[in-house]
């Protein structure tokens, strides 16, 4: 079991092993959440679409709405 120490101000500096495993990056949002038996316990909190905004770059030439949704249709119909 890893522990953590308390400071004066509230602050918990999360294990680095926690860290790597939970995969936290500085500015990750977690949360706590009290189970059955009251005890607390802390996940790395999902992302919202929103926060995605951005993270991935096309170069290539803007697509319509029509092109986007027929892309979609052929990805729904071909098989792996």
């Amino acid at each position: 079991m890893t522990s953590a120490t308390m400071t004066t101000k509230g602050q918990i500096t999360i294990p680095k092993q926690i860290r790597k495993e939970l995969g936290l990056v500085p500015g990750a949002r977690v949360t706590f959440t009290r189970n059955e038996d009251g005890d607390y316990v802390l996940s790395r909190r999902a992302r919202s679409v929103t926060e995605l905004k951005g993270r991935l770059r096309y170069t290539g030439e803007p697509k319509t709405l029509d092109e986007m949704d027929a892309g979609i249709a052929r990805g729904a119909t071909e098989s792996p």
